[in-house]
């Protein structure tokens, strides 16, 4: 049914100025990678809603879970034209909604996750939503505590921040030199941001996605190829579960307690 109903939405997307719509689980996207490539090949314009996305809470037996969603990026270039291919996480409600508009009538293949728990707003240093009336810009990193000159960084992803974020808060609080970028456009590499990660002593990478395929099985590369020199580790997803329930993400190391001590064991 979702292999069947992706290349249906691509079959609408294959003309131009047309798209389709396309929805269903993030963990039924590994098997709709063959239809995705056709697609690509064939220059279809496709927005895909691929919810329920890495371990977090949802009660749903024996579970593969949504956590090889990065294997929607596995093409190359078609042709002489750019891969316009886009993967996309938004981090709470106002980024997600700001991220659909602006992204909507884009061409290419573009690929929305959602979490599988609702997850609160992303709050600035004030108290205030981060996000709250925000336009969102494709390809851009967010910082959403910075460090002080020679500190290091966490870079997350969707469910994993806001619990990023309360690990910086407490590590920040006891005097450690920490920040946390949110990215939330997943297969783009901002340069303006890889420069600031470059000079970084170390960069954890936190996300909710297979650690053998997701986003921090590439940013490494990213890190290198900007003149990293720094300690570098990324955790994600690395355990099978039954049932997603909350307790899946600090089983998986993923809570705020976990990656507290992924940074700690980076000083």
């Amino acid at each position: 049914m979702e292999r069947g109903n992706f290349s249906a939405a691509a079959g609408f997307g294959s003309s131009a100025g047309k798209q389709g719509i396309y929805g269903t689980f993030s963990a039924f996207l590994e098997m709709c990678v063959s239809e995705i490539t056709m697609s690509r090949l064939n220059f279809s314009s496709v927005l895909a809603h691929f919810s329920h996305s890495g371990v977090d809470d949802m009660a749903d037996n024996t579970c593969h879970f949504g956590i090889n969603s990065m294997f929607a990026d596995g093409g190359v270039k078609p042709g002489h034209s750019d891969d316009t291919t886009r993967l996309y996480f938004p981090v709470d409600q106002h980024q997600f909604a700001a991220c659909v508009k602006r992204i909507f009538n884009d061409p290419g293949l573009r690929f929305v996750f959602s979490t599988r728990a609702p997850v609160p707003d992303i709050l600035d240093a004030d108290g205030k939503p981060l996000y709250s009336g925000k336009a969102f810009e494709p390809g851009r990193d967010y910082v959403v505590r910075e460090a002080k000159p020679g500190g290091g960084y966490v870079v997350a992803m969707g469910e994993t921040v806001y619990r990023a974020l309360d690990a910086v808060i407490q590590l920040q609080e006891n005097g450690v030199n920490v920040g946390l970028i949110n990215k939330p456009t997943l297969n783009v590499v901002d340069a303006n941001m890889m420069k600031t990660l470059a000079a970084a002593p170390f960069v954890l990478v936190a996300e909710g996605w297979n650690v053998k395929t997701g986003l921090g099985s590439r940013f490494g590369s990213y890190l290198l190829q900007a003149g990293f020199k720094g300690k570098f580790n990324h955790i994600g997803t690395h355990l099978e579960g039954s049932g997603g329930l909350w307790q899946q993400m600090g089983y998986q190391g993923l809570d705020s307690d976990g990656i507290r001590s992924a940074i700690s064991a980076l000083l």
